[in-house]
């Protein structure tokens, strides 16, 4: 299929937005136009061919959040940059007492008027309420993942629509999942991103349409589970068509009811890994009275992670049932100009591109969740991810009060069911990407609660990965996998016997690259936790192979796997391999990937 780009039309006079602030910026920030701001579709697992991007210039205002909406705006906001950040034009902060009010036109393209209309969000930061045409339609709780209301009944006969979109975003002064965002951002906590951060879109649909694909692939038996939702309550007589393609070529079509799930075997299947991404395209089709109502592209791949001992008895990982050692780096996902959000895709991409040309094959994607597109970048380009849930709930005042002591936080009521519930719209959101490998539901001591039953609800709900409990936090005998952090050397202080040992942060080596930092009139930039500094890139280089060097000897010991704190910099460190803006690398590139090569291939 291919997809159609319509384009709305000027709502604003585009040529008054400019990047707010005088902080540094990407270069990408430089290519950015209102008009055809974040342009690529936002759903790839699920592609249709027509849709509607309603990114652009909105009117915006910030009220109290007992006032109604407001009657005026206090001037445009260019989405799907937050609030807080420079490309969103306005950079300004929001408190715990204040919403952030959204509003725009658009119109209906004529070919689709005797379609159902989906109105689509990548994600708000943190409660949304949606009004169309002044009539609610729907709220949505949950600042990482997607969220849509099917609007036909609320358009009117004329040429023009109108959305409005009330955030409520308590940042760190609620419970929340929210990561790094602080409204006092220092240390290691960043500025706010709150708002619309991702995308918005309409797109046409049949009354009876697709609503979800997931796929569970299964090397060992040769096959894909393919298992299809659509909106239809009862869909009886309904099927689908699933229609698998090798480079083009369509090497197995299958159909089943829309309520039976499709075993689809593939002979000789090509796997996927880090070294060999091959991804196999996929077409499902719905039928409704012997009608296709609804067609989208999506794509798969087969591979397995799992853990086995090897012949010393040490419980190692593996990639398609042999033994594979992951080499990973810390993503944190901030810009400087865009913060939650990138700049473009273009900017997206080059993170994952950027990280494996440094040779690394895994990414610990730190307490957040990015877009959908993110993941499938990483799934093309081929790197593993281990996904982390956002930290809420006490954060700052808990990682200080309480570590590796056995305690855990006792939530309320209202933040447990809310942390269940978004943690399984994360994990719904991502589980047909072949790259995530591994979920970590809490980081250190962070909101940690109810470790046992967290772990195990989350083995249960999605046997095919792995699971590391608590990285680095309080350990509890439970889960895949061990995740120890020691800064600045790479070490091993703790060891399980039955679960695999994992590293998953150490480094943190610093080097201050002036005319690249957030801060440059910050002196403070410190060496936190033992943190090295170093004033040329051969320094940090240098000191990064001894510790490569270290890891080497750790593997042999029973590590079987480990994570560098990170990949750039952020607004208060300068501990990244690359500088906040993108825009040099801070190593010696090829001798980092040597060694990180010789690391991967040591269990060969």
């Amino acid at each position: 299929m291919l997809i159609t780009l319509l384009f709305f039309g000027s709502i604003s006079c585009f040529s008054q937005w400019e990047p707010a602030g005088d902080k540094i910026k990407t270069s990408w920030a430089e290519d950015i136009h209102p008009d055809e701001v974040w342009d690529a579709y936002p759903r790839p697992l699920m592609e249709r061919d027509e849709w509607k991007n309603l990114n652009g210039l909105w009117d915006y205002a910030i009220s109290s959040r007992n006032q109604a909406s407001p009657v005026s705006y206090d001037g445009e906001i260019l989405v799907p940059y937050p609030l807080e950040s420079s490309l969103s034009g306005v950079k300004k902060e929001v408190t715990e007492d204040d919403v952030l009010w959204y509003e725009r036109s658009f119109s209906i393209p004529s070919e689709w008027q005797d379609k159902d209309i989906l109105l689509q969000f990548g994600a708000v930061d943190w409660q949304a309420d949606v009004w169309v045409n002044d009539i609610k339609v729907g709220s949505h709780r949950g600042g990482y993942t997607p969220f849509s209301f099917n609007i036909t009944p609320y358009l009117n006969s004329s040429d023009e629509q109108k959305i409005r979109v009330r955030a409520w975003d308590p940042t760190d002064e609620g419970f929340q999942p929210r990561g790094k965002q602080s409204l006092e951002p220092s240390w290691i906590f960043y500025t706010a991103s709150s708002g619309i951060w991702q995308t918005v879109w309409i797109e046409p649909v049949s009354e009876n349409h697709l609503t979800n694909i997931v796929t569970v692939p299964d090397i060992d038996q040769q096959k894909i589970n393919v298992n299809v939702s659509t909106s239809k309550e009862y869909p009886s007589g309904d099927y689908v068509e699933v229609r698998v393609k090798d480079g083009g070529e369509t090497i197995s079509v299958n159909r089943a009811a829309v309520t039976e799930e499709l075993d689809i075997f593939i002979d000789s299947p090509r796997l996927w890994s880090p070294e060999s991404p091959f991804l196999y395209d996929m077409e499902v089709i719905l039928y409704s009275e012997g009608k296709i109502v609804d067609g989208v592209e999506s794509y798969f791949a087969m591979r397995k992670i799992s853990t086995e001992r090897d012949e010393n008895g040490i419980v190692r990982l593996q990639l398609n049932n042999e033994d594979y050692f992951p080499m990973g780096v810390l993503d944190q996902g901030f810009w400087p100009d865009g913060l939650h959000t990138a700049p473009s895709d273009e900017a997206l991409l080059y993170d994952i591109q950027a990280t494996k040309e440094l040779g690394f094959n895994m990414i610990r994607k730190h307490v957040k969740v990015e877009p959908a597109r993110w993941y499938m970048h990483a799934d093309r380009e081929g790197i593993l991810v281990w996904q982390d849930m956002p930290t809420g709930d006490e954060t700052k005042e808990w990682q200080m009060t309480q570590y590796f002591d056995g305690v855990e936080l006792e939530r309320s009521p209202e933040s447990e069911a809310n942390f269940r519930r978004e943690w399984k719209a994360i994990i719904d959101l991502l589980y047909s990407h072949p790259s995530v490998v591994t979920w970590i539901p809490f980081n250190e001591a962070w909101g940690q609660f109810k470790t046992k039953e967290i772990t195990e609800w989350t083995q249960q709900y999605d046997p095919s990965r792995l699971v590391l409990p608590a990285s680095g936090g309080n350990h509890f005998q439970v889960g895949d996998m061990l995740g120890i952090h020691n800064y600045p050397e790479p070490d091993i202080y703790l060891y399980d016997a039955e679960r695999t040992t994992v590293l998953s942060e150490f480094g943190a080596i610093s080097l201050k690259m002036e005319g690249h930092l957030w801060d440059p009139e910050r002196t403070d930039w410190g060496d936190q936790w033992g943190r090295l500094q170093f004033d040329t890139k051969q320094g940090v280089t240098d000191k990064y192979i001894e510790y490569a060097e270290k890891l080497k000897t750790l593997i042999n010991a029973g590590l079987s796997g480990a994570v560098y704190t990170q990949i750039t910099d952020l607004e208060t460190e300068v501990n990244g391999m690359l500088t906040y803006d993108r825009k040099k690398f801070k190593v010696d590139k090829e001798a980092i990937r040597e060694v990180n090569m010789e690391i991967r291939n040591i269990l060969d």
